[in-house]
């Protein structure tokens, strides 16, 4: 198994050191810098691995170097990659390395909502070769929603729309600001402040991260969505100010944000004179092939 040991590795490898299990072995873990190999294909000693990785780790600069370590693992064992990272680099791989025999589990968009040239060819991989690929972490932190789309699709059955609220850091900012009279700026601190948002709120709040996981589910369900997303391609809206789009900083952001509050207040206020609550809400429209990304109103009811 190999790891890439971002924050969510990180949390994976922490959950493997407090699993013992005979039948499974970690044996490559990687960061975007160095790698830590196993010499003899043994498990490496988890709860010791950032210890290991800074003193016995090596230096890469190209992914070939892991790539080639993991295909002659591969010939002694069957292999899982998994890709915890949120790099473009990693996914151009995936085509190979499961052609080379290892099977993939990601949360990273980025290959399945990449270009659909990719998609394609990383779907090809997997239907050609004995080789899997797992991808439900990429939407809905991991519930059954991809896997329940394709066993629809699988039975024949027909969707004809996907509508939902695809991101938890925006589903608590609008449960707050929406509830009560709070700034929309203070709400987008406090959830910055708790960990909820991107060290850059704008990472959550110009809707990509949305719009990733649409592209994710349409394609899932046999709809041609050309990728990685942009408002090109399908209607995108962003809470970002313009103003504020040039923001050096995270934080600097966040200093300028009470100046916009009253184009916030407005909306609030103009879904309330209708008895309704604001949400920010991704939908397919399956037929038309409609896509859209966006603030919403609903009944408080309808939710």
């Amino acid at each position: 198994m190999w790891i890439g040991c971002g924050l969510v590795g990180q949390a994976l490898i922490a959950q493997l050191s407090d699993i013992s299990h005979s039948n499974l072995s970690v044996v490559l873990i990687a960061n975007s810098k160095r790698f830590l190999a196993s010499k003899d294909y043994e498990p490496l000693d988890l709860p010791l691995w950032k210890r290991l990785l800074r003193d016995q780790g090596k230096d890469y600069s190209v992914f070939d170097e892991i790539l080639t370590y993991l295909v002659h693992a591969a010939e002694r064992d069957p292999v899982l990659l998994i890709d915890c990272t949120a790099s473009d680099t990693i996914p151009a791989f995936y085509p190979r390395i499961l052609e080379e025999g290892i099977d993939i589990a990601t949360p990273n968009k980025k290959g399945v909502s990449g270009t659909l040239k990719l998609y394609n060819e990383i779907q090809e991989a997997a239907q050609t070769t004995s080789n899997r690929l797992f991808y439900e972490a990429t939407v809905g932190a991991g519930l059954p929603i991809i896997s329940t789309l394709q066993d629809l699709i699988e039975s024949g059955d027909r969707v004809d729309k996907i509508e939902g609220i695809f991101s938890g850091t925006l589903s608590y900012i609008f449960n707050e600001f929406g509830s009560g009279n709070a700034k929309f700026s203070e709400v987008v601190k406090e959830a910055k402040e708790k960990g909820y948002t991107e060290p850059d709120p704008r990472d959550d709040l110009n809707g990509m991260d949305v719009a990733r996981k649409l592209t994710i589910l349409g394609r899932t369900i046999g709809m041609e969505i050309e990728g990685p997303p942009s408002s090109s391609i399908f209607p995108i809206e962003s809470l970002i100010p313009t103003a504020l789009e040039s923001a050096t900083s995270g934080d600097e952001f966040v200093a300028g944000l009470p100046a916009h509050d009253g184009e916030f207040d407005e909306k609030r206020a103009a879904a309330k004179k209708e008895g309704k609550v604001l949400r920010y809400v991704g939908s397919i429209e399956v037929e038309s092939k409609t896509i859209k990304v966006g603030l919403q109103s609903y009944l408080p009811e309808k939710i």
